[in-house]
C-alpha cells in the first residue's frame, strides 16, 4: 500500500469517527478547546507517524493509542492550569451554602490514574472488548481485566466514599 493511499484510509477514518475521538479526548480534559486541540494534535502525529501503521486493520487501534497518549501527555503538561467550561462550573457550585452537589460519575472517574481512567473510558464509554483495549495500549489481555477490576474497585469506593459525605 502506497503511502498516499494510506492518507486517505487515515483521513477518511478520522472524518468518519470524529465524533468518538471527540467524546474520548473530552473524557479527559472536560473542556471543548482542549480536546479540540487534543484532536488536532493527535491527527498531526499520526499523520507524521503513518509509516509505523504496518496493517490498515490495526487504523483503529493505533489511532486510540496516539490520541490517549496525547491526552495523557496534555494533562501531564497543563496539571497546574485547570480550565472549566461555564456550564460545568455552574453545575458544581452549590445554590446556596447547605446544598450539596450530587455525586456524578465523570467526577468520581477524574479521581481515577490517568492509566485506571484510560481502561473505563474505553471499556464503558466506547464500548472496546478487551482484546482491542489490550491491542490499542500494546498489552496482555490479562494485565488490562486485572488492572480493569482494580480500577473499578477504586471507583466504587470513591463512589462510595462520596456518598457518606
Amino acid at each position: 500500500m502506497t503511502k498516499s493511499e494510506k492518507f486517505q484510509l487515515v483521513e477518511n477514518y478520522i472524518i468518519e469517527n470524529q465524533n468518538a475521538h471527540y467524546r474520548l479526548a473530552y473524557s479527559y480534559v472536560k473542556n471543548k478547546e482542549s480536546a479540540l486541540d487534543i484532536i488536532q494534535d493527535s491527527i498531526m502525529k499520526a499523520l507524521r507517524s503513518i509509516d509505523s501503521l504496518e496493517q490498515i486493520g490495526y487504523l483503529k487501534t493505533w489511532f486510540y493509542r496516539i490520541l490517549i497518549n496525547t491526552s495523557i501527555d496534555f494533562i501531564h503538561k497543563n496539571k497546574r492550569m485547570i480550565v472549566v467550561e461555564d456550564e460545568v462550573l455552574d453545575f458544581h457550585l452549590p445554590s446556596h451554602e447547605l446544598d450539596v452537589p450530587d455525586i456524578d460519575l465523570y467526577e468520581a472517574i477524574d479521581h481515577l490514574t490517568p492509566r485506571q481512567k484510560t481502561l473505563i473510558i474505553l471499556r464503558f464509554f466506547e464500548d472496546m472488548k478487551i482484546e482491542d483495549i489490550a491491542a490499542t495500549l500494546g498489552v496482555n489481555q490479562n494485565t488490562i481485566k486485572t488492572r480493569l477490576y482494580a480500577a473499578l474497585r477504586k471507583l466504587r469506593t470513591i463512589m462510595e466514599e462520596k456518598v457518606k459525605v
